[in-house]
C-alpha cells in the first residue's frame, strides 16, 4: 500500500509527512486486495452500523442514513478510524488537522485512543459545543481568524514533525468513509439506491460513498447539495459565474474552493447526478421537520433534504429509493 500522486504518478510511503506531490499533484491511495483486507481495528470506539431510517416526508419515503449516532456524533469517525488505525500501526506519534469541528472531533477521539498526541487548527468562529468536545479529548485547540481556509493554510504552514491527518488530503480518510456505501448496500437488500443527495464542503463524504458504489459496482445518481451562500461545487458543475462567498447557517459545507473539486465534479458526472444550491431558509425548513419528526441533527442533514425536496419540486417516483445522509448530530451546534 502506498500513495501516488495523481498528476507525475510518483510515489510515497503512506507515513509520509508530505501531504501532496512535489509537483503539487494530490495523492492518491494504491492498496491490493490484501491491503484492503488487512485493515488496522484495534483503534476502536465501539462503532457499530449506523440505521437507515424510513421517514415520510411530503408523502415521500426517504431513506435516512443516520450517522449522527458515530461515537463523536458524525460520518467522519470512519474516516478518522482508517486513518489512526493505519498512523498507529506505523508508530506515528503527532498528529495535527484543520477542521471546522467534525472532523477535528473525530481525529482527536481516535488519536486519543490510540495515544497520539493531536493538533486541531479551527476557524475562530467555531461553535462552542464542537470546540468542547475536541478539547475533551486532549487535543490542542488553535484557533485562527479569517475563516476555515485559512485555518487549514495556517495548519499546514505549522506542521513542523507532526503528520497531517487531514480529512482532504489524505486518501486513507475517503477509504474510511467508503464503508457507508457498503452499509446502504446491505440494509437495502443487496440493493443500489436510486438517489443519494449529499450535503458537500470539501468533499470528503461524497468521494468516500463514490469509492463504495465503484468496489459495489453500480452507482446511484449522486447529487451534491449546498447553500445559495457558498456554492462553488453548483457553480462548477453547472458552469455558472463565481458568486462571492457568504456565510450560511450550514457552517460545516461552508468551504469557498475544495481542494479536490476535480474528483467531486467527476463523481457526480460519473453517477449520472447533479448539483443544487438550496437557501438558508429551505435549510430551517428541513431542520423544522426533521426535528418534528424526532431527528435532531447538524444543519447539513437538513440542507440534504431541502435538496431532496427542490430535486423533486415536481413529484419523485413511488419506485426510488432514495437517501439523505444524516451527517452529524444536532447536539454539536
Amino acid at each position: 500500500m502506498h500513495f501516488y500522486c495523481e498528476r507525475c504518478k510518483k510515489e510515497y510511503p503512506v507515513a509520509t509527512h508530505a501531504y501532496a506531490c512535489e509537483c503539487g499533484g494530490l495523492f492518491r491511495l494504491y492498496q491490493t486486495a490484501m491491503d484492503a483486507e488487512d485493515c488496522h481495528e484495534a483503534v476502536t470506539l465501539g462503532e457499530t452500523e449506523t440505521p437507515l431510517l424510513p421517514l415520510k416526508v411530503d408523502g415521500h419515503q426517504f431513506f435516512f442514513k443516520m450517522e449522527d449516532r458515530q461515537p463523536t456524533g458524525s460520518f467522519k469517525d470512519r474516516g478518522a478510524k482508517r486513518l489512526i488505525g493505519e498512523l498507529a500501526h506505523l508508530g506515528i506519534d503527532h498528529v495535527a488537522v484543520d477542521s471546522a469541528g467534525n472532523a477535528g472531533a473525530a481525529v482527536a477521539a481516535y488519536a486519543a485512543a490510540a495515544g497520539i498526541a493531536c493538533r486541531v487548527y479551527v476557524p475562530d468562529d467555531i461553535s462552542a459545543e464542537r470546540a468542547k468536545q475536541i478539547a475533551a479529548y486532549g487535543a490542542a485547540v488553535i484557533r485562527v481568524p479569517n475563516g476555515r481556509m485559512n485555518a487549514g493554510s495556517t495548519a499546514r504552514a505549522e506542521l513542523g514533525s507532526d503528520y497531517y491527518a487531514s480529512h482532504i488530503y489524505n486518501p486513507l480518510f475517503a477509504d474510511g468513509i467508503k464503508s457507508m456505501a457498503h452499509e446502504i448496500y446491505r440494509q437495502l437488500g443487496d440493493a443500489v439506491p436510486d438517489y443519494i443527495f449529499v450535503p458537500i464542503g470539501n468533499g470528503s463524504l461524497l468521494l468516500g460513498l463514490y469509492q463504495g458504489f465503484v468496489e459495489i459496482g453500480r452507482l446511484p445518481h449522486l447529487v451534491g447539495v449546498q447553500s445559495t451562500k457558498c456554492a462553488p461545487v453548483v457553480e462548477a458543475f453547472h458552469g455558472l459565474p463565481e458568486t462571492p462567498r457568504k456565510s450560511t447557517i450550514a457552517e460545516t459545507i461552508r468551504v469557498g474552493a475544495p481542494p479536490r473539486m476535480d474528483d467531486i465534479l467527476t463523481a457526480l458526472r460519473r453517477s449520472g447526478g447533479d448539483a443544487v444550491a438550496v437557501e438558508d431558509s429551505e435549510i430551517l425548513k428541513g431542520a423544522k421537520t426533521l426535528n418534528h419528526r424526532g431527528i435532531y441533527a447538524e444543519l447539513t442533514a437538513a440542507a440534504g433534504l431541502a435538496g431532496a425536496r427542490a430535486f423533486f419540486a415536481d413529484g419523485m417516483p413511488d419506485n426510488y429509493r432514495v437517501v439523505i445522509p444524516v451527517p452529524g448530530s444536532g447536539l454539536k451546534r
